[in-house]
């Protein structure tokens, strides 16, 4: 209820008390995981821009979010405000995401012009690392280990990688 377009992801929290949805009408979502109820709407949070991702950290107090305006953002779960946006990252036309590494040292995400793999500092925001994807074409998703410090990335190119 109240969603005015497709829904691109929805992700529970660690408890299974909340989950989050991101939206094609741009809104990040987060519901109440017992009633279903939404109980908190950050409406445009990604400006007019699809909503491609969103999940929770471990402590389930912030949520990180992509979107196809080429940024990736952190919302605070009780209150709905921006902490903290990681920029320099082109992703426009896949419905890419991104993801924390298993520390939650490390955001990473997709470069689609420059078919990269990028890593930033979580608390920083400076991007510290750009992978080659290698694949033909832009990896169109990304998802992290939770038992090593190693993640997959997929793409359209129908191939998997590894990386440690």
């Amino acid at each position: 209820m109240g969603v005015n377009g497709a829904i691109n992801q929805v992700r529970y929290s660690s408890t299974g008390g909340m989950y989050v949805t991101a939206s094609k009408d741009g809104a990040i979502r987060l519901w109440d995981g017992v009633t279903a109820s939404c109980v908190r709407s950050i409406d445009g949070a990604h400006g007019a821009a699809e909503a491609t991702s969103a999940n929770f950290t471990k402590d389930q107090r912030y949520i990180l979010s992509s979107a196809k305006d080429s940024s990736v953002k952190l919302w605070e779960v009780g209150t709905g405000r921006l902490v903290k946006q990681y920029l320099g990252a082109t992703h426009t036309q896949l419905r890419c995401q991104a993801v924390f590494n298993d520390t939650e040292e490390f955001v990473l995400s997709i470069d689609e012009s420059l078919n990269e793999i990028v890593a930033w500092d979580s608390l920083t925001t400076e991007i510290v690392a750009r992978w080659p994807s290698n694949h033909i074409g832009a990896p169109r998703w990304l998802e992290y280990s939770p038992v090593e410090a190693a993640f997959v990335s997929c793409g359209i190119d129908r191939s998997i990688r590894h990386w440690t």
